[in-house]
């Protein structure tokens, strides 16, 4: 294109060809080797991994594996295993509980004396209150029978507790055997939820290690040279997280119907207190 400059006479704008685009996309100013893309980086790399319809997926890619990857991802799948046993035992657990501290609170709100609901407990004892009943009444019980054994005309044939105190104590410990029983093996979710990204995490590093010893090895920079060993890496932090993401969500909704089953057995002992004060001193 020609544009006459009333001073300086005619000049021209030359057109310039495009840079080529680089491996990620942008711009370069070189012109030498081989270019490649995101999209070919990516399909490169999804070669790499066996196909999940004709080569066996995930099974397959394990066989594949190198020795501290198949260590890696067997590690993980024994804590997935252990996670996903402590989640359904501890629905079903917790589920049974629930039911039977709804059916024992009507009993024992339906029921004038503590005898008759102590026979009504012997049918319910996944709940968590039961224990506790059971271990004030036998505290109420022995006061009771000490005391008649010493005087037994004392409060004109009434039935009398020496100590409050020690009935209640004998309730919050009863509380906190129930909850550790409830709680139990909850820890090991906390783990694997901890543990497992890091274990992912290392099966990352070690992949990423044989990538670049195979860079070495051969001397060349291909994807193809190094795509296999970000392969295994890719597969351990997904079995990583995995493995993590569900203890975590598990542990987290356990650990709040731990809370209410807590302020549940807290609201029982004072209202067992209260009827013990009110019958028995």
């Amino acid at each position: 294109m020609e544009v006459v400059d009333r001073v300086r006479g005619p000049c021209y704008v030359l057109a310039r060809e495009a840079p080529p685009e680089g491996l990620f996309g942008f711009r370069s100013t070189s012109t030498k080797g081989p270019r490649m893309t995101v999209t070919q980086l990516l399909a490169s790399l999804a070669a790499a991994l066996p196909s999940q319809t004709g080569e066996g997926g995930m099974f397959q890619a394990f066989l594949h594996s190198g020795p501290m990857a198949k260590v890696v991802l067997g590690t993980l799948a024994l804590f997935s295993i252990a996670s996903w046993t402590v989640i359904f035992g501890k629905l079903a657990l917790l589920r049974r509980a629930k039911e039977q501290n709804r059916r024992f609170l009507e009993a024992f709100h339906r029921s004038k004396r503590f005898s008759d609901v102590n026979a009504v407990s012997d049918r319910l004892r996944t709940s968590p209150l039961v224990g506790i009943f059971q271990a004030g009444y036998a505290e109420i019980d022995a006061q009771i029978k000490t005391a008649t054994q010493a005087d037994p005309h004392a409060a004109g044939g009434r039935y009398v507790i020496r100590s409050l105190d020690a009935v209640e104590r004998s309730l919050r410990r009863a509380s906190q055997a129930e909850l550790q029983t409830l709680a139990k093996n909850s820890q090991l979710l906390a783990t694997t939820a901890a543990a497992t990204p890091f274990i992912g995490l290392f099966g990352t590093v070690w992949g990423i290690m044989i990538a670049f010893g195979d860079i070495g090895a051969t001397g060349s920079t291909s994807i193809v040279t190094v795509a296999p060993g970000i392969a295994e890496a890719l597969i351990n932090t997904a079995a990583g997280l995995a493995a993590a993401i569900p203890a975590l969500i598990g542990y987290n909704y356990f650990a709040q119907r731990l809370r209410e089953q807590r302020a549940q057995m807290e609201d029982f002992i004072l209202e067992f207190i209260n009827l013990a004060e009110r019958n028995f001193t």
